[in-house]
């Protein structure tokens, strides 16, 4: 149960900062700042669950990718860390750079921008891809796996009231307590990438000493 419980934290945390939705909230108020509230809430209801169906859609198939390019977790695992590192190490600088949006785009993506830009790839980007393929090959158990998707459901759902109530928490936030937690979630990111880095760099160093 304990072990369960640790692996849950972990599947949490790493979501949710990779996810990062505080730091996808200013972009999303800039695209839909012409938008009613009704609007916007279908935009952000819409954006979270094709976001939730393509994490799950990319944690079910992993294991037949890895097969059909012949790729071993381990190396997905050091790639995924460097991965990690480097958007932790974007996220400590307070960079919002996900995605980049001119003003003269915006409009262009009312129509649609809840699947892409803003389901794909900022809230689905490849660290949130990479890291329900990694966890999932680390959930040996049945009880782990029902863990892996509740967190990914409870982190999908806090992102959706994050993104339905932005623009009151930047209010309350500021420019400021936005980017100290930006930064937090940076510290964190960097430390789960050293993690998964050395995770995957140790069998493949000993299986070469062996």
């Amino acid at each position: 149960m304990t072990e369960a419980i640790t692996f849950g934290l972990l599947c949490f945390t790493s979501f949710f900062t990779l996810i990062n939705p505080l730091g996808t909230m200013p972009i999303f108020m800039t695209m839909t700042a012409d938008l009613t509230d009704k609007d916007r809430n279908k935009i952000a209801r819409k954006a979270t669950l094709v976001s939730l169906f393509t994490i799950i859609a990319f944690a079910l198939s992993g294991q037949l990718l890895f097969n059909f390019f012949g790729i071993s977790v381990n190396s997905f695992r050091i790639v995924g860390g460097v991965i990690f590192f480097m958007m932790g190490m974007d996220m400590l600088q307070a960079r919002l750079g996900q995605v980049k949006i001119k003003d003269s785009e915006v409009k262009s993506y009312v129509n649609d921008i809840s699947i892409t830009p803003l389901a794909i790839p900022m809230i689905c980007g490849p660290g949130a891809i990479t890291n329900s393929i990694v966890l999932m090959e680390d959930a040996t158990t049945l009880q782990k796996k029902i863990v892996l998707f509740a967190a990914i459901v409870i982190t999908m759902f806090i992102t959706y009231l994050i993104l339905f109530s932005s623009s009151k928490i930047i209010k309350i936030l500021g420019q400021t307590g936005n980017n100290v937690m930006m930064r937090l979630m940076g510290l964190i990111v960097m430390v789960i990438a050293v993690e998964f880095f050395f995770s995957g760099l140790k069998p493949i160093i000993l299986g070469m000493i062996n």
